[in-house]
């Protein structure tokens, strides 16, 4: 029974690694049609704790990125974009195509908590389908993109504006935050929305609500800047999120033919006789000295006095050590001597601890003999504190 058991642990495990490493979504749809896939985050969860869900009686919440790209490229289709606003959020795939085709786009879920990745296959198989001939545009001021890509969502504002429409037949052909149309960021508060751009389309011709947009007087009004308020009887928006700006509103008629640009005028491909060349006559002469002496000469000659000012104050105002020595007082010259005998002294001494004391620290010392001397009794200024019989400059000292 522990080996059956076992056995089907096995198993669990190995079919698991084998369908949910490389998950397979496929799609089908029409040229000029709105494409809307969710990544459900509780779908990429179950990948990443299969076993602790089943036998463990464990459930995660983990935070969620998604990365999509198309299979062997960096980036996604033109056509498609990718939105999630937060780990804990459902991420969005949406776009329209333009061409038919077929697309594999690689989803990688990695989980911000164990950081482990999972990857999901999506093939978009596009097939080429006539466009619809009326399509319009509105723009929708108090909704953000991520709001209005869910399925239920889609569909309120859809029924909205099939109520506008008057028609059933309406399909959502895209959907475009309004800063990819380089709409502003709002501020960081309540009741401010990036806006929405949802344009929508049908075989049946605009309804007569929607035609009042194309009147003059409409579109002086929007020109104007004034506050434009909603048509009589055209009010369809049941939910005051799904109202829209009429200013920013378009419509397109696919079922006129615009007019082919004019062929070009084919000529002989012989250029017309405009008579004999006349080439231009030489550039007058010009004198290139006083250009000369501005952008040379003048700077050689402020950097040469500046060098000779810079050598004078360098060399010649430096008064040298005798020149100096010879205007110093005598005593003073003999105590500043004393200080630099003494401070090489405790230099010498810092490299071997075993010599003697320092003749600084007695009291009374001749710092060229070592003699020591009694202190002087006096108070005088003019007597200094060390006195020396054998030294130079003993005959500078006053006497008594």
């Amino acid at each position: 029974m522990a080996g059956y058991g076992s056995w089907l642990l096995f198993s669990t495990v190995c079919a698991l690694s084998l369908f949910g490493a490389d998950a397979e979504i496929k799609f089908s749809i029409p040229v000029g049609r709105f494409f809307t896939y969710e990544l459900m985050r509780e779908t990429f969860q179950n990948d990443f704790e299969p076993l602790s869900k089943l036998y463990a009686g464990r459930w995660y919440d983990d935070p969620m990125i998604f990365k999509c790209n198309k299979q062997h490229f960096p980036d996604l289709p033109e056509w498609l974009r990718f939105t999630q606003r937060h780990p804990y959020d459902n991420g969005f795939l949406y776009g329209t195509p333009t061409s038919p085709g077929k697309c594999i786009i690689e989803i990688y879920a990695i989980n911000k908590r164990s950081y482990e990745t999972v990857r999901h296959i999506l093939v978009i198989q596009i097939f080429a389908e006539k466009l619809l001939p009326y399509q319009a545009e509105f723009f929708i001021k108090l909704r953000e993109i991520e709001k209005v890509l869910p399925s239920s969502v889609q569909e309120d504002i859809k029924q909205d504006l099939q109520n506008l429409w008057e028609s059933k037949t309406l399909e959502m052909v895209n959907m475009t935050n309004a800063l990819d149309r380089g709409g502003r960021v709002p501020l960081p508060l309540a009741g401010h929305f990036e806006g929405v751009y949802v344009k929508v389309g049908s075989k049946q011709q605009f309804s007569k609500c929607l035609r009042k947009v194309l009147t003059p007087e409409h579109q002086r009004l929007c020109t104007a800047g004034t506050k434009v308020k909603v048509p009589g009887g055209c009010n369809f928006c049941r939910d005051p999120s799904n109202c829209i700006t009429w200013c920013k509103t378009e419509l397109f008629d696919l079922t006129r033919e615009q007019p082919a640009p004019p062929p070009p005028t084919m000529g002989s491909g012989i250029l017309e006789d405009g008579g004999d060349f006349d080439p231009p006559e030489s550039p007058p002469s010009r004198d290139y000295f006083p250009d000369y002496i501005v952008t040379v000469i003048v700077p050689l000659i402020l950097a040469i006095i500046l060098c000779l000012l810079l050598a004078y104050i360098m060399f010649g105002r430096r008064e040298g050590v005798a020149k100096r020595n010879a205007k110093t007082d005598q005593i003073q010259l003999y105590h500043q001597h004393t200080i630099h005998d003494n401070t090489d002294e405790l230099r010498n001494m810092a490299g071997n601890r075993s010599a003697s004391p320092p003749l600084s620290t007695l009291p009374m010392f001749n710092s060229r003999t070592g003699e020591r001397f009694p202190p002087l009794q006096s108070d005088s200024p003019t007597i200094p504190l060390i006195m020396a019989q054998q030294d130079p400059y003993s005959d500078t000292l006053p006497r008594k």
